[in-house]
């Protein structure tokens, strides 16, 4: 059972004083007719012809101030604030007292009458009647708003921690209209990313997020277990493997945005619940997938924010197509003085990364994939703060990627990098079977049994490839930090509305 402050029982009180007195405090039906954006606009409309606008408003009450025989307050809902004009005349004293002495900061009400201009040239509603929707019983964070004599209103004792906003994200939402702002931009970013891929003729698809059996990425799955099957079920770590049974099938371009899980480490970012975009193209490589990226990533961004500049803390990016491009070979030869083609093996690379950084050095057991990764977050990952374009990377990181003509041990793959971080991850996809189970069986030699990033070998997978896979280019973006990106928000949890947390002692 709850345990209630003060001024919550003073609340409760309340809650059953005006039940006793026959009002509802949670009544069934409200009878908006306009929000308060929708209000205004139409108040302007027809102030100059002197026309009069009725309105019945509703939202939360989040300032209030008696003055008399006069009242004022101001209401917000999810269109903004409007301001409400309560006076004993049309009102009657008793239910101007009502209001005053009843209603608190964030309770919601429903408020009728005619909108007018105050002398302060604030559009407002001279109220005729009100009723209660909702009693709040729990004074929200930022519980005070007061009007300054310039006409703003300043907001006192602001929900600004951190965590505590990312635990109670209703009440972050109710008191910072700046974080619903967030949320809205995500959502007309994803609304862009499918507007842009319907109108490249790709078709958006569902697929499972129970699977038997996990692959796609190189990240530790979430087991549950299915009691009616008698076996244990995997939250998918990607869509890759069904997306791609899919080209087998005669879908040439198929996409799909939805949730991953992979049971791994919270960071700035990273959650282990997230959104990803991930399409498959048949008959293009990664060289078409890389435009295309460039021109979907740049037409969200004008989506979202108006222009293809961003600001994103202390730097303005510029996604407008094209983007750099660098080797991965020549960046980490740039940026760690380490050619990692010259070591084919862990054990050299590994005495060659000690011997020109002994203070940074990656775990000596380790796979080889394992030090170039090392490598690339450590010198070259950082350095990458423009949108930009890292390919061709080495085998033994990507084991669905496909080699490159008379090379093979590099494969044709790129990350797209922004702000010192991965952005999507995209292949010339490998549609060769035979190749497909060897590199499956490679890396389940290199890899420990314990190795989280251990790719499990898909025999399903691999039957759907006999059956005749078209060449093809996939891609994979997290969705949630190009929202960060665009909202300029440094952390994952920032733009997530509901982010994994530890239990609440």
């Amino acid at each position: 059972m709850a345990e209630y402050s003060t001024l919550e029982k003073v609340r409760l009180q309340k809650l059953e004083d005006l039940r006793a007195e026959g009002f509802d405090p949670y009544p069934t039906r409200a009878e908006r007719t306009h929000t308060s954006a929708q209000a205004a606009a139409e108040f302007e409309a027809a102030e100059k012809d002197g026309k009069e606008v009725r309105a019945t408003l509703a939202g939360r009450i989040r300032a209030s101030r008696s003055m008399g025989k006069v009242s004022f307050a101001h209401i917000e809902d999810s269109a903004g604030k409007i301001q409400l004009f309560l006076r004993s005349n049309e009102l009657g004293k008793d239910r101007v007292d009502l209001f005053n002495k009843m209603f608190d900061l964030g309770d919601f009400i429903q408020a009728s009458g005619v909108m007018f201009r105050t002398k302060t040239g604030e559009i407002t509603l001279h109220v005729h009647d009100f009723k209660l929707l909702a009693k709040s019983i729990t004074p929200l964070p930022a519980d005070k708003d007061v009007t300054q004599e310039d006409g703003t209103v300043k907001r006192y004792a602001a929900l600004e921690s951190p965590e505590i906003r990312a635990r109670q994200r209703y009440a972050d939402l109710a008191v910072n209209p700046e974080v619903r702002e967030i949320f809205r931009k995500r959502a007309t970013l994803i609304k862009s990313l499918r507007t842009f891929l319907d109108d490249h003729d790709f078709l958006e698809v569902e697929t499972p997020i129970l699977q038997p059996l996990y692959g796609g990425a190189a990240a530790r799955p979430f087991v549950t277990h299915h009691n009616e099957l008698e076996q244990d079920m995997y939250l998918r770590i990607s869509f890759e493997l069904y997306l791609k049974r899919l080209l087998v099938g005669n879908m040439e371009r198929v996409y799909e945005i939805g949730r991953d899980f992979r049971n791994e480490g919270v960071s700035f970012k990273h959650n282990p619940e997230f959104t990803q975009l991930e399409f498959y193209w048949a008959y293009a490589d990664y060289l078409q997938v890389m435009e295309l990226t460039e021109q979907m990533v740049a037409y969200a961004a004008e989506q979202v924010t108006g222009s293809t500049k961003v600001k994103f803390g202390e730097h303005e990016l510029e996604f407008k197509p094209p983007w750099k491009r660098v080797e991965m070979r020549q960046g980490i030869l740039e940026t760690s003085g380490i050619d990692i083609a010259e070591h084919k093996t862990a054990e050299d690379l590994f005495k060659a990364i000690r011997a020109k950084h002994p203070n940074k050095t990656p775990d000596p057991k380790v796979a080889r994939g394992k030090m170039i990764d090392f490598l690339l977050g450590e010198f070259l990952e950082p350095t990458l703060i423009q949108p930009t374009f890292l390919y061709n990377y080495p085998r033994d990181i990507s084991p669905l990627a496909k080699s490159m003509p008379g090379d093979p041990l590099t494969v044709e793959r790129f990350e797209g990098y922004v702000a010192g971080f991965e952005l999507c991850n995209a292949f010339t996809e490998l549609n060769d079977p035979l190749d497909q189970e060897q590199r499956f069986l490679e890396m389940g030699r290199d890899y420990t049994d314990d190795e989280e990033e251990k790719n499990p070998l898909d025999e399903d997978y691999l039957r759907a490839m006999r059956y005749g896979m078209p060449p093809n280019g996939g891609f994979g973006m997290g969705v949630d930090r190009l929202a960060m990106v665009l909202t300029d928000k440094h952390s994952i949890r920032e733009v997530l509305l509901f982010p994994a947390l530890r239990k609440e002692e």
